[in-house]
């Protein structure tokens, strides 16, 4: 079985990738991004730094579907909008594109026409998470192509959508899994208030408490345990 692994920033990255390049590992280029190939029990895993946003993050999710991935998962930080405090752990149940605006024609916030637009988290996968980590937060998270640091955008996210937590990619690479039928988990720490001191509490989180995460999903790579689920 095949496991791809999606992380947008290089901070976040580069603990996952001290772990892994003192195991056996091959060099994973895409699109000019670093990766990594390695085999954890009897599954291959791709990982693919992606860089920010939701194009990054959708174009490295359709290459990990293209290759054959048999599932996809995300790790990084959010955003805290409701229910969660800075430090804690979330497996978001959905996602949903915050900026997807179509209001002006009339369609409701973050609408697609004529297809899905809240995609869910694959059951399994949040079941396997959440037996490793019962203190993780279920919840919404919404993702758009900026970093939310205002409390009244982040009052609205909570108001609209019923927001948990906010990003910039993990309803991108959701929505690719869903329409390519690949499960998908996302795992993020909780890193700010998403309000307007977030950028100080963003940094002081990105620097200091990565590695945390990079160890997470090492964690839930090895209970998939290269067996379908």
């Amino acid at each position: 079985m095949k496991i791809g692994i999606i992380v947008a920033d290089i901070d976040e990255y580069k603990p996952f990738a001290d772990y892994i390049e003192k195991t056996d590992f091959e060099e994973y280029s895409f699109l000019g991004r670093k990766g990594h190939k390695f085999f954890i029990n009897e599954a291959e895993v791709i990982s693919i730094l992606c860089g920010i946003g939701k194009v990054n993050a959708t174009a490295a999710a359709m290459h990990l579907v293209d290759i054959g991935c048999d599932y996809i998962l995300n790790f990084g930080l959010s955003g805290g909008i409701s229910g969660v405090r800075r430090g804690d752990i979330s497996v978001p149940s959905r996602f949903l594109e915050h900026d997807f605006d179509l209001t002006g024609i009339g369609y409701k916030p973050c609408e697609k026409p004529a297809q899905e637009y809240i995609y869910d988290a694959d059951k399994a996968l949040c079941d396997i998470a959440l037996r490793l980590l019962p203190e993780a937060k279920c919840g919404t998270a919404v993702s758009g192509d900026c970093f939310v640091c205002d409390e009244a955008l982040r009052n609205s996210l909570k108001e609209n959508f019923g927001a948990m937590s906010c990003d910039m990619e993990t309803a991108a690479i959701a929505y690719v899994c869903s329409f390519s039928k690949v499960p998908f988990l996302a795992l993020r720490r909780i890193s700010d208030d998403a309000g307007n001191d977030a950028e100080t509490s963003y940094r002081e989180m990105n620097t200091s408490n990565a590695t945390l995460l990079s160890d997470y999903i090492i964690w839930i790579v090895k209970a998939i345990g290269g067996k379908k689920i």
